[in-house]
């Protein structure tokens, strides 16, 4: 089975459909299954206090301002689903709320995605579940009995879904890894398991894909240095295109596993061992 390849474009479109335009092209052309937006409900997601506190953004000096500036409504999101199908690419969107939830549901997209901060949310959960689409649910900053309790609010539901292990920390060092959870995820809930990444660099990514993970989620941008939390920890395109190329080389390297010898090395077996007289010759 091929890693299926997830661009993560979140918020790092700052509003501009333009840059979200650019971001799905980005995507298609270098080979990833799919691209991911972020939906959020600001009055619900975020307190008054906090929406009305001080933030400096090319959007105003609040984080009302900057908040709702990153976030698209209907007519954008009508215009990405027309050009994700234009193009031939999927995408779909993390709701971090109920509301967002129920939004995004009029594009019929074939997937659902639980961000780690919302794993927590049985109530949400059991919402997502109940559409019964293919939910890929991160586990960044989860304990294990919230990871569990997830996993069977989609079992219960009949809900097909599958773990990915992410830490998260924006970027986040490569030491906190922890890629061994990984094979520790498959081993106690007995499902596929993907990764989702924030750190910088592919090295991290490429070692995942070897674990035999089943997706891998990564953050785009058009530039690093741009505006944006997100922005320090994504892939440029070229990175982009660097990763799907090397992730797609290591499925192959991987092979089947089975031990013995190779087709292709019978000929170079016969040609270097001619001089061992082996028994039974």
């Amino acid at each position: 089975m091929s890693i299926f390849i997830i661009a993560e474009i979140g918020i790092n479109h700052n509003g501009s459909m333009d840059i979200a335009r650019d971001l799905i092209k980005t995507a298609k052309e270098a080979g990833c299954d799919a691209v991911k937006f972020q939906k959020r409900t600001i009055d619900i997601v975020y307190s008054k206090e906090l929406l009305d506190s001080p933030r400096q953004s090319p959007w105003g000096n609040t984080q009302r301002a900057q908040k709702e500036a990153l976030e698209f409504g209907l007519e954008k999101y009508q215009e990405i689903d027309r050009y994700c199908k234009e193009i031939g690419i999927e995408w779909f969107v993390s709701a971090w709320d109920g509301e967002s939830q129920n939004f995004i549901r009029q594009f019929n997209l074939k997937y659902n995605k639980i961000a780690s901060a919302m794993i927590v949310d049985k109530k949400f959960l059991a919402q997502v579940a109940s559409e019964g689409k293919h939910t890929f649910i991160s586990t960044g900053m989860s304990k294990v009995e919230e990871i569990g309790a997830a996993v069977e609010i989609f079992k219960k539901a009949g809900c097909s879904f599958e773990l990915m292990h992410c830490v998260s920390t924006y970027p986040m060092d490569d030491e906190d890894a922890n890629l061994g959870a990984i094979l520790s995820l498959k081993s106690r809930y007995k499902c596929n398991v993907g990764y989702s990444g924030h750190e910088v660099g592919l090295a991290v990514s490429y070692a995942a894909a070897a674990l035999g993970i089943s997706s891998l989620e990564r953050h785009i941008t058009i530039n690093r240095a741009m505006y944006g939390s997100d922005q320090a920890a994504s892939l440029e395109p070229s990175g982009l295109r660097q990763l799907i190329g090397g992730i797609r080389k290591i499925e192959k390297a991987m092979g089947s596993g089975v031990l013995g010898i190779q087709p292709k090395e019978v000929p170079i077996a016969k040609k270097l061992r001619a001089h061992i007289c082996l028994e039974g010759d």
